[in-house]
C-alpha cells in the first residue's frame, strides 16, 4: 500500500466529533511525515484549519477539545498503541508496512478504544471506517474495521467477533 495524499475525498457529512477525528488523522499524518511536534501541529490546526477556509476549501467546524485529546493521546500512548495494532493485523502485514495515513487512522481509533470508554465501540469503529473511506476505496476501510474490531474485543471485550 502506497502513501496517499492526506486530502480526503468527499463522503457523508460528519458531526463535530467526526470532523475532529478526520482532522486528528490529518494532523497525525502531518506529524509523522513532516516531523512537526505536537504543540506546533495542534496550534496550527486550531488556529488555521478547524472551521477555516484554505485555498477555497472549507474545513468543517470540529470539536477542538476532542481533536486535541485524540492527537495528544496518540502521541502520549503510542508505545502501547502500536503493539495492540500490530497484534491485530494479519501476520504478513506488520505496522511498518502500512502507509502513513492508514497508520494514523488505526492509531487514532485504537487510542479511542483504549482510553475513551465513554464512547461506544460501534461509534468509534464506524467513525474511523468513515475516515478511511475519505481516503481509500475498498480494502483499507475493511482492514480498519477488522483491526479496530479485534482491538475492541481485546481492550473492552466488545466487538462483532464476540460470542
Amino acid at each position: 500500500m502506497a502513501d496517499t495524499d492526506p486530502q480526503p475525498r468527499s463522503v457523508k457529512q460528519a458531526n463535530k466529533r467526526g470532523a475532529a477525528r478526520l482532522a486528528a488523522v490529518q494532523a497525525l499524518y502531518q506529524m509523522d511525515v513532516g516531523g512537526t511536534g505536537l504543540l506546533e501541529t495542534v496550534t496550527e490546526y486550531e488556529s488555521y484549519r478547524l472551521g477555516q477556509e484554505i485555498d477555497g476549501e472549507t474545513y468543517r467546524d470540529a470539536d477542538a477539545a476532542w481533536f486535541r485529546d485524540v492527537v495528544s493521546g496518540v502521541v502520549r500512548a503510542q508505545t502501547s498503541i502500536d503493539p495492540l495494532i500490530h497484534a491485530s493485523l494479519p501476520t504478513d502485514w506488520p505496522l511498518s508496512r502500512l502507509d502513513t495515513t492508514l497508520r494514523a487512522i488505526l492509531r487514532a481509533g485504537c487510542y479511542e478504544l483504549s482510553a475513551r470508554k465513554d464512547v461506544p465501540v460501534a461509534v468509534i469503529v464506524s467513525e474511523y471506517v468513515d475516515v478511511a473511506k475519505a481516503f481509500y476505496n475498498d480494502e483499507e476501510p475493511k482492514l480498519v474495521n477488522a483491526v479496530l474490531d479485534r482491538i475492541a474485543r481485546s481492550e473492552r471485550g466488545e466487538g462483532k467477533g464476540r460470542d
